[in-house]
């Protein structure tokens, strides 16, 4: 049997260009003289539709979509995911179809509804009473992502007798998924005693990133064919070919990482009308980093930096701000934002020495932060350009940001990395030459708000810090659990206790792209107000 597996880039609601994509790959499994080519789930749609679904007229688009994509099926046979209205109700399912006419249809059984995925909130699960069709001859098993995953359907599975079974996915990247989704695909595929063809998407939606890593494995666990990660490939594996490997060789986490971040940020600009953005540079390594990956995913000419100088600044952040501009080839601007400050300082003056409160504290910094927010917004008014904020999760996290000022954008590149893997990615950036000036790796971090501020000043160290965050966000682990790992009890307490009260900043920040297991947004939902304090 000879199958193509397309690891292409659908785009949500855009019905005819994901259309196209899917024509492509059916052209090119009847050239390559494939038995079967298959598809990701949710194909036609896109992944996630989300209330896209709701509209009426979505769903008489997509049905048309189906019709003609049936009926444009060949000698190939193509397999593909869309949703499809059961009565009242709507099922997650999978298509095949083939000379002209529909020879399959499986519904989706087990429905994700945590992290990013809520497909309870649209879909009714099917009840398998039937996920094996014939195709020239061959039996082929058909299961949609989560099903997968699952012990108990797996079981069953395991005793019908198969050929291959095939799973189209629409599974969202985080650091070592990757490895997950290979561990799980070789379990499943000596249980089936049969090839697993497991099929992702690749590109950007809002906040997650497909990252593709389509891959085939035979029943004694060995790796046959794997698509290259973050890239669109149509890969043709013969399984009768015993023996032939073509596998591409999974890059190091860091490349990873870079690779998904820059996928993000092109994919979110260019998909939403976009073409050039904006950023404010203060010498920093958040905003080294966040303009690095925008001139990989869009190009140096649609990127802008502004250099908005402080009576705090000092003077390495405009030189290293500048080494980075000269690097990187950008258009910059210099914008002092002192006069602006001093004016907003002198109209609120009386109004401030008439309270009791009324020394310089943190207002005054937020200030600051507030007048570049409004210089960054001005300049995206008029020219078009999206402005990237450079917020990292850490200090997310802890609301280490000013609403409306350094947390004013459309999109937060940086928010679901750490600190440390700021650290981490930029010195892996600059592993072959000097791209982001050695001086932004190497000095103490700092808002510059105030004179001689340094980020540990309100912080612990970020490697304590990201420790401790990481422990609780993604392990959900209390403060007694990180205490023990070594940890000052108080001080856990306290980043717990920050972490929050800062939910209500959260809630209105920017999109960003999702690259740990559980970013804040989707993937962890809290209340901000609640009467529980750990």
């Amino acid at each position: 049997m000879k199958i193509l597996i397309a690891q292409i880039a659908p785009r949500v609601g855009d019905i005819n260009g994901n259309l196209g994509l899917i024509h492509q790959a059916m052209a090119e499994a009847e050239t390559s003289l494939s038995d079967l080519v298959v598809l990701p789930e949710l194909v036609i749609t896109g992944y996630p539709p989300e209330d896209l679904l709701h509209r009426p007229a979505f769903m008489a688009t997509v049905e048309v979509a189906i019709e003609s994509l049936i009926a444009s099926s060949r000698n190939s046979c193509v397999v593909f995911g869309a949703p499809r209205r059961d009565g009242n109700s709507l099922k997650n399912s999978v298509f095949l179809a083939q000379y002209g006419k529909l020879i399959g249809l499986y519904d989706k059984q087990f429905l994700p509804n945590y992290g990013v995925f809520d497909e309870r909130r649209y879909f009714e699960a099917g009840n398998g009473e039937k996920c094996i069709f014939e195709v020239n001859g061959w039996r082929v098993g058909v299961g949609l992502c989560e099903d997968l995953w699952h012990d108990e359907l797996a079981f069953r599975q395991a005793a019908m007798p198969c050929d291959v079974w095939l799973n189209l996915n629409a599974s969202p990247f985080h650091i070592g998924k990757q490895a997950d989704r290979e561990a799980l695909v070789r379990r499943r595929a000596k249980a089936f005693a049969a090839p697993v063809v497991y099929v992702n998407p690749v590109g950007g939606q809002d906040e997650i990133v497909f990252d593709g890593g389509s891959h085939v494995i035979d029943p004694q666990g060995n790796m046959l064919m794997r698509s290259p990660l973050f890239e669109t490939s149509l890969d043709t594996v013969d399984l009768a070919s015993v023996g032939v490997r073509q596998v591409v060789a999974l890059p190091e986490p860091m490349e990873q990482l870079h690779k998904a971040l820059v996928m993000g940020v092109a994919d979110y600009v260019l998909r939403n009308g976009c073409k050039q953005v904006v950023i404010g540079l203060s010498g920093g390594i958040d905003s080294a980093l966040t303009a690095v990956l925008a001139v990989e995913a869009l190009g140096a000419a649609n990127v802008l930096g502004v250099l908005l100088p402080s009576r705090y600044s000092s003077d390495h952040s405009i030189t290293d701000a500048e080494g980075l501009i000269k690097n990187l080839g950008i258009e910059s601007i210099i914008l002092p934002i002192a006069d602006g400050v001093t004016s907003v300082e002198s109209t609120l003056a009386d109004t401030f020495a008439s309270w009791e409160k009324s020394e310089p504290d943190i207002t005054e910094e937020n200030i600051q932060a507030r007048m570049r927010g409004v210089l960054l917004m001005a300049i995206s008014n008029k020219t078009g350009r999206m402005v990237l904020t450079t917020g990292n999760k850490s200090e997310m996290a802890v609301g280490y940001a000013t609403l409306y000022g350094d947390m004013a954008g459309g999109f937060a590149v940086l928010k679901d990395v750490y600190k440390t893997d700021v650290f981490a990615l930029c010195r892996w950036i600059n592993r072959n030459e000097e791209l982001i000036p050695a001086n932004t790796i190497n000095k103490p971090p700092s808002a510059e708000l105030r004179p001689d501020q340094k980020d540990s000043d309100s912080l612990p160290d970020y490697d304590v810090l990201d420790a401790i965050l990481s422990a609780n966000i993604e392990e959900r682990l209390g403060v007694d659990a990180i205490a023990a790992r070594g940890y000052e009890k108080a001080e856990v307490k306290r980043i717990v206790h920050l972490l929050q009260l800062a939910e209500y900043k959260r809630r209105q920040a920017p999109p960003g792209v999702k690259i740990t297991p559980r970013a804040f947004g989707r993937d962890r939902r809290y209340p901000i107000t609640h009467g529980f304090w750990e």
